[in-house]
């Protein structure tokens, strides 16, 4: 039943793509703001409390109904499961900034491409070169696939089913949210909710991890995942990011790069060598094939753990 549900909701979400402000989003971002605004006061305490206001009811209702319609009958927990899916798992809910600045780059439309980076990313992007364009395209879009599709599908997998799947994108939304600058809103409020996420992503992470380097190119991706995963801030986003560059041949330096190892590639010292090539707007293209090829590997694992199942 679990590859069938995935299976299904991929292919819904693909046909009829899941708007942004839905009424199951926008009753979360609700919860999650009057949970901020009732219970940020300067202490990380505060912000565990908060978000468990926020996280435990969402999981446990959707573990309910879950149990109530598996009693009932199997098929009404199939349809549970999809419906659960849907909204938590898929490439649409944010592939769609991709999409337009791939066009845009392939049309040669450059200030179109710079302008939805800015909606999407908020990065000043005036007068950013195309290669940068797409370096932070695809940096934003690697950590993206993961935390849409492979994280929510790991979480889904775990017995709690469902439940996991809400768990992960209640967690991975307040996270994010709560970490957005706001007047009102203090550091150590957020604190708690980006710590929660870090370990519920740990695992997740580190598998989508060895996806992108089984599906592309393994041996420089197991390279960069050793060597520069310290670049980027987030440990878990490192590690995505890392592998995904060697997966992938591009170069995706992050902020906490030396400098001395950017020029390695060049001088042949100062430090770990930087793999593959420059960003193009081809590399785009190559993105989508290698996030696609990951999926579908999990897909065939996953089918052939229910056939071992079903043969048990």
């Amino acid at each position: 039943m679990t590859f069938f549900s995935v299976l299904l909701a991929l292919i819904i979400e693909q046909v009829r793509a899941l708007s942004p402000n839905n009424p199951v989003s926008a009753l979360l971002q609700y919860h999650a703001e009057s949970a901020a605004h009732g219970f940020d006061a300067g202490k990380p305490r505060h912000g565990l409390l908060a978000w468990l206001v926020v996280v435990v009811p969402w999981t446990l209702a959707v573990a309910l109904v879950y149990y109530v319609l598996y009693h009932l009958h199997f098929m009404l927990a199939f349809l549970w499961n999809v419906v659960v899916l849907y909204f938590t798992l898929g490439f649409r809910q944010f592939s769609h900034y991709f999409t337009d600045i791939h066009l845009a780059l392939n049309n040669d439309d450059v200030p179109r491409a710079r302008e939805i980076l800015n909606e999407w990313t908020g990065l000043d992007t005036v007068d950013m070169p195309v290669s940068e364009i797409v370096r932070h395209t695809l940096i934003h879009a690697v950590v993206a696939s993961h935390r849409h599709v492979f994280g929510v599908f790991f979480w889904f997998l775990i017995p709690v089913g469902p439940a996991g799947a809400v768990l992960y994108r209640c967690a991975e939304y307040l996270a994010r949210a709560w970490a957005r600058p706001v007047d009102e809103r203090t550091a150590a409020f957020a604190s708690f909710a980006q710590r929660a996420f870090f370990v519920i992503d740990w695992v997740p992470a580190r598998l989508t991890s060895l996806g992108f380097a089984i599906v592309g190119n393994f041996e420089d991706a197991i390279y960069s995942w050793r060597n520069h995963a310290r670049q980027w801030p987030d440990a878990n986003d490192g590690v995505l990011l890392a592998a995904g560059s060697g997966a992938l041949g591009a170069r995706l330096a992050g902020p906490l790069a030396e400098p001395s190892s950017l020029d390695a590639l060049a001088t042949g010292d100062g430090g770990p060598l930087q793999v593959g090539d420059d960003c193009t707007p081809r590399t785009l293209q190559s993105a989508v094939g290698l996030v696609w090829r990951a999926v579908v590997l999990w897909m065939i694992l996953l089918l052939m753990l229910t056939i071992a199942v079903w043969l048990a």
